[in-house]
């Protein structure tokens, strides 16, 4: 078996959670997945794959200010600190490669985790980073660092319709771009639906923390049954009722997948991750971007000029525009199937 190092960013968890089905594909194509990360990405991968080895990369340390429109400027201040972690994750890397033979490397918006030695890929669907009017340095930088890898994988369709947008495409196409599909660790199931409205929560902080507050205010009220991600991944899941709201601090993948089959409607964040599983499960939906974001608002933005699915920002959020505007089509059928074995050719 040719061992795969995978490393997804802890930036939230959305970039563990699209790499769940990549994790898998490995196993069935008979590779051995070894696992790299920090924080409650790190945690929730090994709970998910439990018999895998883990290792632990240094953190990138990226969290949101108070203020969202300041966002852009934290970011910049922690530069020096990235770069600092990006030089020690080549250290590591270059230790783990030849400490547990790693034939290949996949790496979630890692930046350092690569290796000139072995087919390294990097997933991204980000080729452009919005950034206001910084916007063509950041994506500038971030296209240096992705023609560094052997391959960059793009987890959208190609041509339109497609999830990015103006994120996953460029005008002058890098020539080592493949563009995979969606990715999506779930499967759609016609099973009764039992909750009302699903809450998912995901994000660093203090962000995350100030939309569950405001949620817990604007939802206490309702009268069916409520439930609550609360996206914090402990040693031990905790299940909280307060009135008609249920609150999990997480749950397993196959947990979730039956909450969100099993709720009318799904208010979350309106993270790339997030948007391709909803759209896999066909759901209803209000997103709420993180405030100062712009890949969020962007993607939100989207999604609501084509009627697809409605958004709210954090500050203007009531009870009444947290229900779902039936002027919006929700979700439809996406029927997409990843060629993983075209894919891992490269290893």
């Amino acid at each position: 078996m040719k061992r795969i190092l995978v490393a997804p960013l802890h930036w939230g968890l959305g970039h563990a959670t699209r790499c769940i089905p990549i994790i898998k594909a490995l196993l069935q194509n008979d590779f051995e997945p070894i696992i790299a990360s920090d924080g409650g990405a790190l945690e929730l991968l090994k709970k998910e794959f439990p018999k895998l080895k883990a290792f632990e990369l240094p953190s990138y340390n990226i969290t949101y200010p108070k203020n969202g429109n300041s966002f852009k400027w934290k970011f910049l201040k922690s530069l020096p600190h990235i770069l600092k972690t990006i030089k020690l994750e080549r250290a590591i890397i270059n230790k783990l490669v030849k400490a547990e033979h790693i034939d290949g490397i996949i790496s979630d918006n890692r930046f350092g985790v690569r290796h000139d030695d072995i087919p390294s890929v990097y997933i991204t669907h980000q080729l452009n980073v919005l950034s206001g009017k910084t916007t063509w340095f950041s994506s500038k930088w971030h296209q240096k660092i992705v023609k560094k890898f052997d391959e960059c994988w793009v987890p959208d369709f190609e041509y339109e319709p497609n999830f990015s947008g103006q994120l996953g495409h460029l005008k002058q196409k890098l020539g080592h771009l493949k563009y995979i599909g969606p990715l999506s660790r779930f499967k759609k199931e016609a099973i009764e639906k039992t909750i009302d409205t699903l809450v998912i929560l995901s994000g660093p902080e203090p962000q995350r923390t100030k939309l569950e507050k405001k949620l817990l205010v604007l939802l206490k009220d309702r009268k069916k049954k409520v439930l609550f991600i609360r996206g914090i991944v402990e040693s031990q899941q905790k299940i909280t009722k307060l009135g008609n709201i249920e609150l999990y601090n997480y749950m397993t993948s196959d947990e979730l997948e039956d909450a969100i089959n099993s709720s009318e409607l799904v208010i979350s964040r309106s993270g790339y991750t997030t948007i391709m599983d909803l759209a896999k499960l066909e759901k209803k939906a209000v997103f709420i971007p993180t405030p100062g974001q712009f890949e969020q608002i962007y993607l939100a933005k989207e999604l609501a000029k084509n009627l697809v699915i409605p958004y709210v920002s954090q500050e203007k959020m009531t009870q009444h525009n947290l229900q779902f505007d039936n002027l919006y089509s929700g979700f439809t059928t996406l029927d997409y199937e990843t060629n993983y074995k075209k894919l891992f050719s490269l290893f």
